[in-house]
């Protein structure tokens, strides 16, 4: 007759998938936190207001840059929210000044995008006139020169920020 078999061993506990993904309430609540959601917005409104208007010429370039540092900032945004930072190779050791550069060079190109905006906002003046009665995009380029302005303040804003937080020896955003 055989011997019976050992005990096994119970399996290790499963870990679930929340176990990793904890929410950096600070963050959220922080400076840099709210600038972030409010960069959101207010790139969102941008965009939205050039890609539902009659647009041509040097416009893409604006819609390609408030696309671009949308989504770019919405990646930053949920890494940072999530906590998730670390795990992007080379830069998240580095994250601080990866978010201090994203800040800078976004505030950077939304000043062109801005500048152009004006530009096509002063071109089409023409059309601001009250009994003008053909389809005109001078109130679409003025509100995204505005959305585009407030983008730009609100980069600068978090790069200063940022900037901030590293002279003070901070290596963490939040």
């Amino acid at each position: 007759m055989l011997p019976p078999p050992p005990p096994r061993q119970p399996p290790p506990p499963a870990r679930t998938a929340r176990s990793g993904v904890r929410l950096q309430r600070a963050f959220l609540r922080g400076p840099l936190g709210v600038l972030r959601a409010l960069q959101l917005l207010a790139g969102a409104a941008f965009w939205v207001t050039i890609a539902t208007s009659r647009y041509q010429g040097p416009v893409h370039f604006a819609l390609f840059v408030s696309v671009l540092f949308w989504l770019l900032t919405l990646g930053l945004y949920f890494l940072t929210l999530l906590g998730k930072h670390p795990l992007v190779p080379v830069l998240g050791s580095r994250w601080l000044v990866v978010n201090v550069a994203h800040d800078l060079l976004a505030a950077a190109l939304y000043g062109a995008a801005t500048a152009i905006m004006i530009d096509q906002t002063q071109r089409h003046s023409y059309c601001n006139l009250k009994n003008y009665q053909m389809p005109c995009a001078y109130r679409a380029f003025l509100a995204a020169a505005v959305c585009g302005g407030l983008c730009l303040g609100l980069y600068l804003l978090s790069a200063l920020y940022g900037c901030c937080r590293r002279y003070q020896g901070e290596q963490e955003v939040a």
